[in-house]
């Protein structure tokens, strides 16, 4: 088994990621500790994961 590899958008760190990684999946930088989220798998992108607001029940 191989593992998909890539890098932080956010410090250029080499992200190792494992080979059943999905699409939309969240992934933590290990060095900048960033939410990246899974952009594509083919070729693997990723970008820095939408911050989710508060839901009041409104």
């Amino acid at each position: 088994m191989s593992n998909k590899k890539s890098e932080c958008p956010i410090c250029d760190a080499e992200l190792i990621l494992a080979d059943d990684t999905l699409q939309s999946e969240l992934v933590e930088c290990s060095d900048c500790g960033t939410e990246l989220e899974v952009v594509s798998t083919s070729p693997v992108e990723l970008q820095e994961a939408p911050q989710t607001e508060e839901d009041w029940g409104e």
